[in-house]
């Protein structure tokens, strides 16, 4: 299989570090022009100044911001939409506005960009969503999170009949290094990762790497289509080795 995307553009929803970084810098090293579209256009455009990456704004809760973009652009080979808002929280803590917010980023936005996108997508073009470990590991204080996922795997399938020859995948990352456990200081993050690597079968916590592997093999192979990756370390199989 060849992970060649010589002549294709991508379209990278997300921040300008972690995962949507890690899948930038892939697809512009597997040869495609890429594109990195977000709310904050002046963070990305300060993330990728050192690189060839070109920038525009959407906001994945507006759909007439997804249009524009859409129309901005015209024709696009791939989308990949790596944006998130959790809704974390025990049930008596959540907010409906929370859970709203997380269903119209992860789910709803990537819908409408199929809406958007696909009428002028080639045949072997592909959309790539993000769902996540927490819709296979049930964990108090995610559910939010998990029935966010958990939609995405449905939503998948379903786009992938629907707009059937391109094709339509996920990436479910397990505990990944983003950053994004930083906030807890250097010794709390260090305890709470060895654990976590402990009750993996892989030993270890993932990287952005790895997910922009899995996501790059998603764009490039053309027999896969309807189908939720999971790069997560066998994470949810703690439960069931009792670890």
């Amino acid at each position: 299989m060849s992970t060649n995307l010589k002549d294709k553009t991508v379209l990278v929803v997300g921040r300008g570090s972690g995962i949507a970084r890690a899948v930038g810098d892939a697809a512009l090293a597997a040869g495609a022009r890429v594109i990195a579209a977000g709310r904050d256009r002046a963070a990305l455009q300060e993330s990728y100044g050192d690189t060839e990456v070109t920038v525009a704004t959407v906001d994945l809760t507006d759909e007439g911001s997804i249009k524009a973009l859409a129309a901005e652009l015209g024709a696009v080979d791939h989308v990949v939409s790596t944006a998130s808002a959790r809704a974390r929280g025990l049930v008596s803590e959540l907010e409906p506005e929370a859970i709203v917010r997380s269903f119209h980023t992860k789910v709803v936005g990537p819908i409408m960009l199929a809406k958007h996108f696909a009428p002028t997508m080639p045949a072997g073009g592909s959309f790539v969503l993000f769902s996540g470990v927490a819709a296979l590991e049930p964990d108090p204080g995610y559910l939010g999170v998990a029935a966010t996922n958990g939609a995405v795997n449905t939503v998948v399938r379903s786009l992938a009949v629907e707009l059937a020859p391109i094709r339509v995948n996920a990436i479910s990352p397990g505990t990944i290094d983003t950053g994004a456990w930083d906030p807890l200081g250097e010794q709390k993050k260090a305890e709470l990762f060895a654990r976590l690597s402990a009750g993996n079968p892989s030993g270890r916590i993932g990287t952005p790497e790895d997910v922009a592997h899995a996501v790059l093999f998603a764009l490039t192979n053309t027999f896969l289509t309807g189908t939720c990756l999971a790069v997560d370390g066998g994470q949810p199989l703690r439960v069931a080795t009792g670890t």
